[in-house]
């Protein structure tokens, strides 16, 4: 199954890229217990997607593609269709791990270790780096844990899927069809009839307000608040803390063995690869060829780069005469660092056995361990200093802060004063909406808009919105949900109904157009120059466009089609066809990458399928009040 996986590496990133989000979205809270709450927002098999699961993948993805989307982001990802669409993606990541539970498909720890060992960007000079793993787990605000959990799920995902995306298979016919369909070429001009043009009389009061009742919901602003709030931080202590020069030398002096540059070697290796589970035959074949390899080193050992180009089988390395560079001990897999540490300078080792295979090794430089001197160390120990001495002011005043927004709820000047700390306003938040830093943190946003905060108007809780950051709020000014008043929004209305007016005109006056050119008559058009484009080099149009322009018969030319697009009605005149040549989309070469897409697409239709069937076999609820409760 997972050699499956990794040989089918770009139908699986397609398969999980349809059907599943990015599995942190789905967080780790939720992978590890997953409680039922009493508002969820659905429910896939009896198992519930909880509202903070949901909002967590919200606000994950909003994250994600708002630099994408550029300015008009946030009227999308703010959308109930985007919301529907997240939710549909929790419900397929769900109905996928139910049909994998039942079928007890598993993923073992021996399979999650070469998975991730395997991973080049975890890999220094060809070897599997623990430092660069805690590194990068690190860097996800994980444990080794959580990512393994998480990991080890998103490895089960692909072993559900991979059998139905592997199962659509492309007849040569169908899909050299289809690839001449693509790449047909079609002669085009084009002229708009552009709504601008028709701009009429402003629409009368009884419009405006009868447009105004019928569409109450466009008018909706979301319940709205103001802040004051105070930012406790580890990092202002970091920053007053001071160091003096007798607790420098002091540390230094404590920590000695922390300031000890350990021994590195640098060797060279010939690598015959060897999978560790090879038959005795491999075994012994690989054996003999690096028993030949030494021999020849034995008798010219100055030979050795040019039999590393010749026959290491490590493309890291081999290009380079088989140097690996310096490294410290831990950083190569135990029977390479116990031979290689073992070694001479300039010492040929006897053929070495790794889980990679075999390597015959040669040492070519000692750097012996070495202590640092105090002045090399300085700005790191006055740092780490620093780092204590604040955690430490920080954990004293972290109680305190608690204590003092708690038992003065009224004003947060008490504390301010207390830890010198300076009051800050937010803007207006919209309660539902991406709010900003530090109130994105899904509990003091809670916090700011619950009944306490906004009907007493007392202090939150000192909340820990970021490790060793507190921040306590108090709301200055509120707004409730409303819908904005008919005189407010009187003037957007009217020219709504003025744009309205014009797109109708002009797709009157278009279609009148299209009609008398049909008919092989003029029309007061201005046309465009004509330019062929194929269905794969039509990207600058809507879909709309391509579709009538691609889907219109060219028996006779030139052919006529029209759309309404968002500028008024699009006219397009076809002059002329190229059909793509079957013997070139026979032939391999760039065509085979579109047949690729086709397979592609195929998956795609047969995973889509698979997934109606499994609504079937888990019945799925979705609670809408709840999703549209923002």
């Amino acid at each position: 199954m997972f050699d499956s996986v990794r040989n089918n590496k770009k139908i699986v990133q397609l398969v999980l890229a349809i059907i599943i989000l990015p599995f942190a979205l789905w967080g780790v809270d939720s992978y590890v217990r997953g409680g039922r709450g009493s508002n969820e927002l659905a429910t896939v098999g009896g198992t519930p997607i909880a509202p903070d699961e949901f909002q967590r993948a919200l606000s994950q993805q909003q994250e994600r593609l708002r630099p994408q989307l550029g300015g008009n982001a946030n009227k999308l990802l703010e959308s109930m269709e985007f919301r529907r669409g997240v939710l549909q993606e929790l419900i397929n990541q769900r109905l996928l791990l139910l049909y994998a539970g039942k079928g007890h498909l598993a993923v073992g720890d021996g399979v999650l270790r070469d998975v991730i060992t395997s991973q080049p960007s975890l890999q220094v000079d060809g070897k599997f780096s623990r430092e660069r793993y805690e590194a990068l787990v690190a860097s996800q605000n994980m444990s080794v844990e959580q990512f393994e959990a998480l990991l080890r799920r998103d490895l089960l995902l692909q072993q559900a899927s991979l059998p139905v995306a592997n199962a659509a298979l492309a007849g040569r016919l169908s899909a050299d069809r289809w690839l001449m369909a693509q790449l047909e070429e079609r002669e085009v001009a084009a002229a708009l009839v552009r709504a601008d043009q028709f701009a009429g009389a402003t629409p009368d009061a009884d419009a405006v307000k009868r447009y105004y009742e019928e569409n109450r919901a466009r008018f909706e602003q979301p319940e709205q608040l103001r802040v004051d709030y105070l930012v406790l931080s580890q990092d202002r202590f970091v920053r007053e803390a001071s160091v003096d020069e007798a607790a420098i030398k002091a540390w230094y002096e404590a920590n000695a063995a922390r300031y000890v540059k350990p021994e590195q070697r640098r060797a060279s290796h010939i690598l015959l690869r060897l999978d560790k589970n090879a038959s005795e035959g491999e075994a012994k074949a690989a054996a003999e060829k690096a028993a030949q390899i030494l021999d020849q080193l034995k008798a010219n050992s100055g030979d050795f780069a040019k039999l590393a180009k010749q026959h290491s089988q490590d493309p890291g390395s081999a290009a380079n005469g088989g140097d690996l560079g310096f490294f410290g001990r831990g950083m190569m897999v135990k029977p390479f660092e116990e031979a290689a540490f073992a070694l001479r300078e300039d010492q040929v080792s006897e053929p070495v056995r790794s889980d990679f295979g075999i390597h015959i090794i040669r040492l070519t430089g000692i750097r012996p361990q070495q202590a640092q001197k105090l002045d090399e160390v300085r700005d790191e120990i006055i740092a780490e200093l620093k780092r204590q001495a604040g955690a430490k002011r920080y954990a004293e005043a972290a109680e305190n802060f608690a204590n003092v927004v708690y038992e003065q709820p009224d004003s947060l000047q008490p504390a301010a004063e207390k830890f010198a700390l300076k009051v800050q306003s937010s803007d207006w938040l919209a309660k539902g909406g991406a709010l900003p830093e530090p109130f994105a943190n899904e509990k003091l946003a809670q916090a700011i808009f619950g009944e306490d905060a906004i009907k007493n108007r007392r202090n939150t809780e000192a909340i820990e919105t970021a490790p060793t950051t507190l921040v306590s709020a108090r709301v200055a000014e509120h707004r409730p949900a409303a819908v904005l008043p008919l005189e407010q929004v009187a003037g957007t209305i009217a020219k709504a109904l003025q744009r309205e007016a014009g797109l109708a005109q002009a797709a009157t006056a278009g279609q009148a157009a299209l009609e008398k050119l049909r008919r092989g008559e003029s029309a007061a058009l201005s046309w465009s120059t004509a330019r062929p484009m194929s269905r794969m080099a039509a990207q600058d149009l809507d879909e709309a466009s391509r579709a009538a322009i691609f889907h219109a018969a060219t028996d006779k030319l030139p052919a006529f089609v029209g759309v309404k697009v968002p500028a008024g009605f699009a006219l397009y005149r076809i002059d002329g066809v190229k059909p793509f040549d079957a013997a070139v989309a026979s032939a391999p070469g760039p065509a085979d990458m579109l047949r690729q897409q086709y397979q592609q697409l195929l998956a795609q239709e047969e995973m889509f399928d698979w997934l109606a069937a499994l609504r079937g076999q888990y019945e799925v609820k979705i609670n809408s009040a709840a999703l549209e409760r923002r």
